[in-house]
């Protein structure tokens, strides 16, 4: 099953709306709303039973729209970004204007980044031009949903929209920390998962 235009639209509408969405990413189906709305990014948590304090991602669907964004990126880490993404990481930047505050939890400095590699089953979305504060669409602490079904009932019912991209791989997204990237190179895996270490090494060095 594939997206089309009309799902990528509806998407777009819901979130521009301080709407909920489920969705099809790369890796797990994730939740999505308007990171800068504290009513859509309050009904996201409660959806998920996630406490407020944790942060999460914000995903753009283009990486070009990623790094227009985040224009206080250093060369060394934007060439670092160019070369991973789009693909299945969370990358933590630092975040010194405090953006997406809302994604960031007790750490403005941190900014959690997606960008996910769009395949043909969800090309689709590589047309929305939001930015979208994303969490995985499953209850904090459950497994994660591979298919639009696996995703808990009331996550379901609860969003104003439900996408259906197939099935998906089912791991989830590596969390990679280029924080300290910039001015000293240094960078760790803070969670392993789809993208392993040893493909981050051959660009991160």
């Amino acid at each position: 099953m594939s997206l089309g235009a009309a799902d990528a639209q509806a998407f777009e509408r819901v979130v521009a709306s301080a709407g909920v969405a489920v969705f099809p990413a790369d890796t797990v189906y994730g939740l999505a709303c308007d990171p800068c709305s504290p009513a859509a990014v309050k009904r996201l948590y409660e959806l998920k039973g996630r406490p407020a304090a944790r942060p999460a991602a914000v995903m753009f669907f283009t990486r070009e729209g990623a790094l227009a964004a985040l224009p206080e990126v250093g060369p060394r880490t934007q060439t670092a970004l160019l070369a991973l993404l789009p693909g299945a990481l969370t990358v933590l930047l630092a975040n010194p204007q405090g953006r997406f505050a809302l994604a960031c939890g007790p750490d403005p400095g941190t900014l959690g980044l997606r960008v996910p590699a769009l395949t043909p089953a969800i090309a689709a979305l590589g047309a929305v031009r939001l930015p979208v504060l994303q969490s995985s669409a499953n209850p904090s602490g459950s497994p994660d949903a591979r298919t639009l079904h696996a995703v808990d009932a009331a996550i379901r019912v609860g969003a104003d929209l439900a996408l259906d991209g197939g099935e998906l791989p089912g791991t989830p997204s590596t969390v990679l920390d280029l924080r300290a990237y910039e001015d000293g190179g240094h960078w760790r895996v803070a969670r392993a998962g789809a993208v392993k270490r040893d493909a981050l090494a051959s660009v991160l060095g």
